[in-house]
């Protein structure tokens, strides 16, 4: 019996939108968490060569068992291989400094991509800034560099990595709204698990083939080495990450292909608040003064902005 999570959309479903949207925070998360959890057992080119296979081959059985193969098939080839590159970048750009960093860092460098989102709003989409977007803008942005905190003495420049992943997430965003709106979520998610594959075995190759000065590979092993010996424990962390990726990324693409991102917004920052406790949960951390006042003006800048924009989008139609 076909699925219409996995269908192409059709129309706005504001509420089931919200539910998906959730449900997608609190899931990846979760993963992300664990993500971080498993950087001493492994690499990121090994558990996203790993991860993408399962995502691939669960695609495939959901696809088959809920409308047919067709459902993998985008229909705007370009357009769903641009977003998947921006996410398989945004992807190694937030999990490099995942050994140094705590999650609550990870998760609010990430969440400052409507800075970036509203940036690039002008080039991308023709819409010229407002003062309310600048204003939000700048908040963000003192938010983000509250968090990262370039002028203390313990600031790294591995900090910038989330925020560069901000920049990317944002381009899926932008990019996922604009022309990709009507594909199905099964499509996505297979084309996505196949860039990801292409992008884990090309780094896999490349560092079985260039071997990295030893002083390297001991200092950011988890980048710097292609494939290391595959434990069981991997293994299974893999098809658990397959799961849960799927699960948080099939939601997320629905409930932005079916609700106004204006709306959505201010719900996506709840993976922050997901992130910090799972943070403290897993590994006993609780984000620093620092990091929660960063934290809240990055949710005040996007909550204000998403506000402004379903306010002016209603007033164009009344």
């Amino acid at each position: 019996m076909p699925i219409k999570l996995f269908s192409h959309a059709q129309q706005d479903k504001p509420m089931l939108a919200i539910a998906l949207l959730l449900t997608a925070t609190f899931t990846l998360a979760l993963q992300d968490t664990l993500m971080k959890l498993m950087t001493s057992e492994t690499s990121f080119w090994q558990i996203q060569t790993l991860r993408s296979i399962g995502n691939i081959l669960i695609s495939a059985l959901l696809a088959a068992t809920s409308g047919g193969l067709l459902l993998l098939v985008p229909r705007n080839v370009k357009g769903v291989l641009l977003r998947s590159t921006f996410l398989a970048i945004t992807m190694f750009l937030f999990f490099s400094g995942a050994p140094f960093l705590t999650v609550a860092q990870m998760a609010a460098g990430l969440y400052a991509y409507p800075v970036f989102v509203c940036l690039l709003a002008a080039p991308v989409l023709g819409e010229t800034p407002g003062p309310w977007r600048i204003a939000s803008m700048v908040i963000g942005a003192v938010g983000a560099l509250i968090v990262i905190g370039p002028w203390r003495d313990e600031f790294r420049t591995v900090q910038l990595l989330p925020l560069s992943a901000g920049f990317f997430f944002a381009c899926n965003i932008l990019t996922l709204r604009s022309v990709c709106r009507h594909e199905s979520t099964l499509a996505l998610s297979f084309t996505a698990g196949l860039v990801f594959l292409v992008a884990g075995l090309f780094g896999v190759t490349v560092l079985t083939v260039i071997e990295l000065p030893q002083t390297i590979t001991l200092s950011i092993p988890y980048i710097a080495i292609g494939w290391p010996p595959l434990s069981l424990l991997v293994a299974g962390f893999a098809i658990v990450a397959s799961v849960l990726n799927l699960i948080g990324n099939i939601c997320m693409t629905r409930a932005y292909q079916t609700a106004d991102v204006s709306l959505l917004a201010p719900l996506d920052f709840a993976y922050l608040i997901f992130a910090a406790i799972w943070g403290r949960v897993i590994f006993d951390q609780w984000p620093d003064s620092n990091t929660v006042v960063g934290m809240v003006l990055i949710v005040i800048a996007g909550v204000t902005v998403a506000f402004r924009e379903h306010a002016t989008g209603r007033s164009r139609t009344t």
